[in-house]
């Protein structure tokens, strides 16, 4: 048992001394999270991020299938596309002050809940007007919201990560949890693709807005009560030793002023931009390019290949990364490591679809380009936690809200380019230049030290 003393200050302050047994628990050691709940943790956000992705990606499966039925043009198509990123742009700043300043664990649950249900009825908003204009003006305020909700997921999860997990073994449990997202869309991809054949579009949105409730459920009321029960009911975040001394000082702001001219900072906002460009349109308009160009060949292959083997490179770059630092690699050295492999090589197989012209070339070589992709999870993504661990989610929903602006530009613009040009490869040429600007930036300016 702890033995505790207090002196009166001159200031009046009650000085509070906590002396421990050598064996029990310190207050730091408190505030990161043990070996099993490491696992509970990463499991229940890994699932999380997995049936986000899964929701998010219902309708660039399905988007052939409702434009068909709805009479929308590619133009159409894009915006509704598109509109996901106007939401998502809109509350990652949000999200990351709100997650460090009240937990992710408070935020995470609340935000699933609402995008889940958005995706559960988005078939019914479809359908709220005969009016072919008003219905697309409904499905594209159900994608702003959808975005606006999930655009806390990210922002929230970071702050959690950065607080309860020691440095160098982060690269790897983020890694791994982020991998979800490849997860969420190889489950949409694989059986979303037999749903929409068999059953027609609207069952994999019931079904996934479905999955999304219950592991909501799941999370509150089994992992973060349970974790709350062992924190005398309080956030993950905070230290039961220290609570009370934690209430009389206030949150610590972001330095914003000085975070605004570090370089380090900026390169993280282009990069991780120009990466989120070559991913956004991938994740959106590859299922309408494989329909195109071979309308023979089967949509449950296009849309798993990419993302099952993306899986072991997000989850791999991960453990390599961490094995990097702790054999003497700068963090620096690393950062940059993945990221080039991420950008080089979706911007190098991008430009080698120019030249190809059967499906398996095309579709290794777009395949190939997603699981570069897998290396941004242990290269910009986890930066914000090196370069600012204290404000982790809140630097990394200002970063993510940068990288959600090619999501409804590059996603819109790529549809007219289409429509207008009827040229993938002018697409997927800009989209690799575009990677290769990111590249330069991060390599130039970027940084694995604390700055702020």
């Amino acid at each position: 048992m702890a033995v505790v003393s207090t002196d009166l200050l001159e200031d009046g302050q009650l000085k509070e001394c906590i002396i421990i047994k050598e064996n029990a628990k310190s207050p730091v050691d408190n505030r990161i999270w043990s070996k099993s709940e490491k696992k509970q943790w990463v499991i229940g956000l890994f699932s999380g991020t997995t049936f986000l992705y899964a929701a998010r990606t219902i309708m660039p499966l399905c988007v052939v299938a409702v434009s068909e039925e709805l009479h929308w043009d590619k133009t159409e198509s894009g915006m509704v596309l598109s509109a996901f990123f106007w939401g998502y742009c809109m509350t990652q700043f949000l999200g990351g002050v709100l997650s460090d300043r009240v937990g992710g664990d408070v935020v995470l649950p609340i935000a699933a809940c609402m995008w889940s249900l958005i995706t559960f009825w988005t078939p019914w908003f479809a359908y709220l007007s005969t009016d072919k204009k008003y219905a697309l003006y409904i499905v594209v305020l159900s994608r702003v919201l959808l975005g606006a909700f999930q655009g806390f997921h990210y922002p929230g999860m970071t702050s959690i990560i950065s607080r309860k997990v020691l440095e160098n073994e982060r690269s790897f449990t983020y890694s791994v949890v982020a991998a979800g997202s490849y997860v969420g869309t190889l489950l949409t991809g694989s059986l979303g693709s037999v749903m929409l054949d068999e059953y027609g579009w609207q069952t994999p949105f019931y079904c996934i807005g479905l999955l999304g409730i219950s592991w909501m459920l799941l999370m509150r009321y089994m992992l973060i009560a349970k974790h709350r029960r062992r924190n005398g009911g309080l956030s993950i975040y905070s230290d039961p030793f220290h609570e009370k001394a934690n209430k009389l000082e206030p949150k610590a702001s972001v330095p914003w002023l000085i975070l605004l001219t570090k370089p380090a900072f900026w390169s993280l906002l282009v990069g991780h931009f120009c990466e989120n460009n070559a991913f956004y349109i991938l994740l959106s308009w590859m299922p309408t390019y494989f329909h195109e160009n071979f309308p023979s060949a089967k949509g449950w292959v296009f849309n798993v290949v990419p993302w099952v083997i993306t899986i072991p490179s997000s989850v791999g770059s991960g453990y390599l990364a961490d094995v990097m630092i702790n054999s003497g690699f700068s963090v620096t050295f690393v950062r940059k490591f993945m990221e080039s492999i991420a950008l080089l090589g979706t911007a190098f197989f991008l430009s080698l679809i120019s030249f190809a012209s059967s499906y398996y070339t095309c579709l290794t070589c777009l395949a190939l380009a997603v699981a570069c992709c897998g290396f941004h999870s242990s290269g910009i993504l986890v930066n914000p936690q090196d370069i600012a661990p204290r404000h982790a989610g809140s630097v990394f929903g200002m970063m993510n809200m940068a990288g959600a602006i090619p999501g409804f530009i590059g996603v819109y613009v790529a549809g007219h380019i289409l429509e207008a040009t009827k040229s993938w490869n002018a697409v997927f040429g800009q989209t690799a230049v575009v990677c290769l600007f990111g590249w330069i930036v991060f390599i130039i300016f970027g940084t694995g030290k604390k700055v702020i």
